[in-house]
């Protein structure tokens, strides 16, 4: 039965990306009190790890900290890092939320001092680096880290590093009595912000992306390309370290196809453009090739893509391309048929970068009460329903960066209006 009137005013944001933090900040600002949640040890999502943004080729990081400094001095924002929620029940005004806590073994008290790190010899593959590197198991997750706290994979318990991590902290910051608790949290509104993660990549049989650490994904590329990545932002080839001067990107890796994705995500021939612009500053002798079906440089952005284009180094080939494998001289084939002049071709490079497209994160959540998603599993807000719940940024369709922090800053004033309806 449908309440008279909301008996919540909270507003939960599930999702600490470019589009949640929006989100939670313009509704906490108009006076709101606000659940931001976050899986991740860390807020920023994927933004956080983009090298640069386009067209104008500025550093995340820039934006993403005056949003920081915002949500540290507003009190109405609380937020929840590494709670991950796995269902979603009730209606506007009377939402509960169920999130698995996962242990950070790091509370609150912790300084970001460094003392844990420095006696921890566990190492584990690097997930902010999409596993290219090694990192201790005890972390700060990144430089720009908000909230600066350390976390501690679950690798280190009974192990030597164990005592030592805990002798090592002065302030009592870690507790390895921690363990995974199930959470309910209630809210008025529900803003659905859980963004994207990358298409796997090993579901191109003929793309053969396991065969060879030079074939590489788009957001791997843009850790490859950052000063605090796993090659402090030199473009080489993972097998030998070796500077990729001759690099294939491939675009729609998996997108555009029935058998994968069957739409565009939007963004990824302008990431590629901006991929090949990193390769062609860094090297003056590159040479870069471009495989696509065609380039959609939407509005504004096909002045990005005339800029990039008239470089000699970069050469636009319109293909699909058929294969890419490893040759007997370790190096990355491509091999496919040229769609105007229908010649075949098999060239090598140093490196291979696929395009692959954006993939709702928000599939494996059970999302309940008046929210359904499409068959791709991006989560709509029914406007037939309550509109107690909406979606912002990639949760509800391919998104850049911009149109992100708009749809976020939508998602807020509908929630407001949501749970201040009476």
């Amino acid at each position: 039965m449908a309440q008279d009137g909301p008996q919540s005013q909270t507003i939960a944001v599930i999702g600490g990306g470019i589009a949640g933090v929006t989100a939670a900040l313009e509704a906490a600002e108009t006076g709101y009190d606000v659940i931001l949640i976050e899986k991740e040890p860390a807020l920023g999502g994927r933004v956080s790890r983009l090298n640069r943004y386009f067209p104008k080729f500025c550093h995340p990081t820039c934006g993403l900290e005056i949003n920081y400094q915002r949500i540290k001095k507003n009190p109405r924002v609380k937020v929840l890092t590494m709670h991950e929620v796995t269902a979603v029940d009730g209606e506007k005004g009377a939402y509960t939320i169920t999130a698995k806590k996962l242990p950070r073994f790091v509370n609150e008290k912790c300084t970001a001092c460094g003392e844990c790190a420095r006696v921890c010899e566990t190492e584990i593959d690097d997930p902010y680096n999409y596993g290219l590197n090694k990192v201790k198991a005890a972390r700060l997750p990144h430089e720009h880290a908000f909230p600066m706290r350390y976390v501690i994979d679950a690798a280190v318990k009974g192990s030597g590093d164990e005592a030592k991590i805990a002798e090592a902290c002065k302030y009592g910051a870690v507790d390895f009595s921690e363990e995974e608790e199930e959470v309910t949290l209630n809210a008025g509104a529900i803003i659905w912000a859980t963004g994207w993660r990358p298409y796997d990549a090993n579901r191109l049989e003929t793309y053969h992306y396991a065969d060879s650490p030079d074939i590489i994904n788009n957001v791997e590329m843009e850790r490859l390309a950052n000063h605090d990545g796993p090659t402090e932002g030199k473009v080489v080839r993972p097998s030998d370290g070796e500077p990729a001067k001759k690099v294939a990107l491939i675009q729609c890796a998996g997108s555009r196809d029935v058998n994968h994705l069957p739409y565009c995500s939007m963004i990824c021939c302008l990431a590629s453009l901006k991929h090949a612009a990193y390769v062609l500053e860094q090297y003056e002798d590159a040479e870069v090739h471009m495989y696509y079906i065609d380039i959609r440089a939407h509005d504004k952005m096909q002045t990005f893509y005339e800029r990039i284009k008239v470089d000699p180094r970069i050469k636009f080939i319109k293909s699909k391309p058929a294969e890419i494998h490893a040759g007997a001289d370790g190096r990355p084939y491509v091999k496919g048929e040229r769609t105007i002049d229908r010649e075949l071709y098999e060239e090598s490079y140093d490196l291979v970068v696929l395009a692959t497209g954006m993939e709702p994160a928000a599939r494996d959540i059970s999302t309940g009460g008046d929210v359904v998603k499409d068959e791709d599993g991006f989560v709509l807000a029914i406007e037939s329903g309550d509109g107690g719940q909406i979606s912002c940024g990639v949760a509800s369709g391919p998104f850049d960066v911009a149109l992100s922090t708009q749809s976020g800053t939508a998602a807020a004033l509908k929630a407001i209006q949501a749970v201040g309806a009476r």
